[in-house]
């Protein structure tokens, strides 16, 4: 059963910056995908930004507008989502979730994926 466990959540101010972490208990090259998705109170949980550890290649939502970056460490097992220009409507519980039978990264699309975290808060103040 692999583990996923997220960190670096806090609260910033509009325009602020936030380095999110998803650690794994295994080797991420073993997964397909790693995501991180993210659900605001009251709002259906809806996807951020994918990467596939074998190939490194990157898949964002609209909404993120260029504001975020997903990476990895191989060394680490661990899976980055570094956030700048936060505004209020990032304010949500980030989640990792990872996906090792091969579903469709680009999708975002929670149903594909396997393991998930226990989420880490974001909130951004105005």
């Amino acid at each position: 059963q692999e583990h996923l466990v997220e960190s670096g959540g806090d609260s910033v101010q509009t325009g602020g910056s936030l380095r999110l972490s998803c650690a794994a208990s295994g080797n991420i090259v073993g997964f397909y995908c790693i995501a991180w998705f993210r659900q605001a109170p009251g709002k259906e949980r809806q996807g951020v930004a994918a990467i596939r550890p074998g190939g490194g290649s990157t898949y964002y939502a609209d909404f993120v507008g260029g504001r975020f970056t997903i990476s990895q460490d191989y060394g680490k097992n661990t899976v980055y989502l570094q956030m700048s220009s936060l505004k209020p409507q990032d304010t949500a519980m980030y989640y990792c979730a990872a996906d090792a039978y091969g579903a469709d990264c680009s999708r975002l699309n929670e149903n594909d994926f396997d393991y998930w975290g226990q989420g880490t808060q974001v909130t951004v103040s105005s």
